[in-house]
């Protein structure tokens, strides 16, 4: 199961990422401006988010089987799509198809995670999701280089259009709603997941609770008992819920920034040729990728299953790098060590974003909360990516980076104010 959840996002992930490297090619034939540039790459997570929450009842009402696998093949037909276009608008149009169809992905893959996995490897399994998340950008510049050189920017879309079409058959007929229905899913699996999830429903226990004593931590990060929130009227209630959302709203942000626009910064600033680009801006996503595996199994198993402290560090080491970044090397080498360092920092609580609603809400509740924080978390990996050109065409990129670390600090201090939910045992009085 998480070997199939991470080849598929990955492929997900490589087909929203590979407009960053054919950008500075579609900016030349459309002559686009860096606000222009910064509004495309902005349409796929504008649509991107308008889709979350729509796709969170949906999951609730009719599961994921089938919506998830009708998702994927509309991602791959608009991945080929924008490889015909041929005007501006056409190209618009199809990216923003892109962000619609792509949309129900994550909700889908976080609610299978919440129905497959023991809550002691949830963590875990998020970080592997949100690790193929960043491993699609790893492959996406190198192989992009390549056939940009061989053919053009236009056939990146035809290639990373066939393998959603076949993945999309794999996991309809390979993953059920649930493990239950699955008969790849053994008996003993089946008594270890259903039982787990049957003492957490009698004890009205946060499905990730710790149970380590880390006194001096659990006071630091604001640990406090909760009782899982069961409605939509309590999920959209909640602060602790809207609170995560923002924060995931900047650090979606900075991420998005780096997957849009270092392609571009790399050929344009440091003026590197377009197998340097290639090989440089895969950096980033190669230390993501360790980041996010690493900081789900210290969130799971080091720190117990608390998510803010992760989440906390990312936030204040990723406002010291992207600060770094202004005065970053131009020496291909040293400038890929420094992307590929500040990759698994600002990756090693991504995932708990993910995880943290496990931990306040019941699996009927969690759909609505995933796509919630999901949908803050694209809305600012579309408004950073369209400040990014604006700020490009009034300033440059020293100014993009200080804006970048000021958004990382901002989210550390609204972490400051959401809790770390703990076990509330409920005694029936």
């Amino acid at each position: 199961m998480g070997g199939l959840i991470f080849v598929i996002y990955t492929v997900a992930a490589a087909d929203r990422a590979n407009l960053g490297v054919a950008l500075p090619f579609i900016r030349q034939e459309f002559h686009m401006t860096n606000t222009e540039a910064g509004a495309l790459s902005s349409l796929f997570l504008f649509a991107y988010a308008i889709a979350q929450i729509p796709s969170g009842f949906a999951y609730s009402k009719f599961r994921v089987r089938k919506i998830f696998s009708f998702s994927m093949i509309m991602t791959s037909l608009f991945t080929g799509m924008i490889g015909t276009v041929g005007s501006a608008l056409m190209l618009k149009i199809c990216r923003f198809g892109l962000g619609l169809a792509e949309g129900p992905l994550p909700v889908g893959i976080t609610s299978t995670i919440n129905n497959w996995f023991p809550p002691q490897e949830k963590g875990t399994a998020t970080g592997l999701f949100l690790a193929a998340v960043k491993f699609g950008p790893v492959i996406v510049p190198p192989v992009c280089s390549v056939v940009i050189m061989m053919f053009g920017w236009r056939e990146i879309f035809f290639v990373f259009s066939l393998p959603g079409l076949l993945l999309s058959v794999a996991w309809y007929f390979l993953v059920t709603n649930h493990p239950s229905e699955s008969p790849h899913c053994s008996a003993s699996e089946l008594a270890f997941i259903t039982e787990t999830a049957r003492k957490e429903t009698t004890q009205d226990v946060r499905h990730s609770s710790p149970t380590r004593s880390l006194a001096w931590l659990d006071k630091l990060i604001r640990s406090r008992p909760v009782t899982l929130l069961d409605d939509t009227n309590e999920v959209f209630a909640s602060w602790d819920i809207w609170g995560s959302t923002l924060g995931y709203f900047f650090m979606i942000g900075i991420v998005n920034v780096l997957l849009a626009w270092i392609p571009t910064y790399l050929m344009t600033v440091k003026h590197f040729s377009v197998m340097n680009m290639g090989l440089v801006a895969a950096a980033p996503w190669i230390g993501a990728v360790i980041g996010n595996i690493v900081g789900g199994f210290i969130s799971d198993k080091v720190i117990d299953k608390r998510r803010k402290p992760n989440m906390m560090i990312t936030a204040l080491s990723t406002t010291i790098m992207m600060y770094g970044l202004v005065h970053a090397p131009n020496d291909p080498y040293l400038l890929g060590g420094l992307l590929f360092v500040t990759g698994i920092l600002l990756n090693l609580g991504f995932s708990a974003y993910m995880v943290y609603p496990m931990g306040l809400t019941t699996k009927k509740a969690y759909p609505i909360a995933c796509s919630i924080v999901n949908t803050g978390g694209q809305l600012g990996g579309a408004c950073m990516a369209l400040l990014t050109g604006i700020i490009l065409d009034r300033y440059g990129w020293d100014e993009v980076w200080l804006f970048l670390s000021a958004c990382s600090f901002t989210t550390f201090l609204l972490l400051l104010t959401i809790s770390e939910p703990r076990p509330h045992i409920n005694t029936g009085s």
